[in-house]
């Protein structure tokens, strides 16, 4: 693995470490169900825009 995509993992990797960390820690005193719903859509996009960003050049 090429350290630029080092890099790239462990980004993703933080990114879905904090969709599981923060809605038990940050996110605890939040009643309502769509709190997390709406952090996991934001890291899911986040994720999605990485993953184009990462592949846009395989075809060239």
């Amino acid at each position: 693995m090429k350290s630029k995509e080092l890099k790239w993992a462990i980004l993703i990797s933080i990114i879905i470490l904090l969709g599981y960390l923060l809605p038990y820690t940050v996110l605890t005193n939040v009643a309502e169900w769509y709190g997390s719903l709406l952090l996991w859509t934001i890291l899911a996009v986040i994720i999605i825009a990485i993953n184009y960003l990462i592949s846009r050049k395989w075809g060239e």
